[in-house]
């Protein structure tokens, strides 16, 4: 008998994010055209997204049996569909309505699916792996820390956040939208204060340095239980 597919169901609490993440892609603030959704260079630059491709799908790819994974703010997800034949089960989740109607329809295969959910408000998905791909960066820390208390869920959890060169105060908040923390000199340390992610291991796998003192984008991998 076919397993039935569970119902993710939004909760009733406000989106905060949903406004301004909407506004991003009807707007084409991140760049493209307005025929298409488009999430930025950080998901379409080769430079960054070869690379990170790589060493992901290495890691889901060290496992005997494949693992199911939560994408968690997938965007276009012209870097999520490189990932899926990678895993047992792959969802991807996005708080944009249109932009996850959009990729249901573009992006049809098995073990595919997509859900609008907002991930600070919204019960998660069930999985194996938590990927965070440059989404944090654009939270305020009070969503910020409504995402960890639900990420002990997971086994691993991939998060990826762009810092600036040098050191840096951390966590420095900010109000959710397009923007992140660099324009405050600041990124995310989710060990330091006023988060405190319990992870049982913790193993950097791509740091990039961009060009013009731009920052650097690193990919860490967490054990969570």
């Amino acid at each position: 008998m076919r397993e039935k597919e569970k119902t993710i169901k939004r909760s009733k609490k406000p989106w905060p994010t949903k406004a301004a993440m909407e506004q991003v892609y009807s707007m084409n603030l991140w760049g493209g055209n307005k025929a298409e959704f488009y999430s930025g260079i950080g998901s379409h630059h080769p430079d960054i997204i070869n690379p990170y491709i790589e060493v992901v799908s290495s890691f889901l790819n060290s496992f005997e049996d494949p693992l199911s994974v939560c994408d968690l703010g997938c965007g276009d997800f012209n870097v999520g569909k490189e990932l899926v034949k990678y895993t047992c089960k792959y969802i991807a989740v996005d708080i944009v309505e249109p932009l996850i109607a959009y990729n249901t329809k573009k992006f049809r295969q098995k073990d595919l699916e997509f859900h609008c959910l907002d991930i600070a408000a919204d019960p998660l998905p069930s999985g194996d792996i938590a990927i965070l791909r440059q989404v944090l960066q654009h939270l305020s820390n009070a969503e910020i820390q409504s995402i960890l208390k639900k990420l002990s869920d997971f086994k691993y959890l991939i998060l990826t956040e762009h810092f600036p060169q040098g050191d840096f105060e951390p966590n420095k908040d900010i109000i959710s939208g397009q923007g992140t923390r660099l324009k405050k000199q600041s990124g995310l340390n989710l060990s330091s204060p006023p988060f405190d992610l319990k992870a049982i291991e913790k193993r950097t796998l791509l740091k990039i340095v961009l060009d013009n003192n731009e920052g650097v984008i690193e990919t860490t991998v967490f054990k969570m239980q």
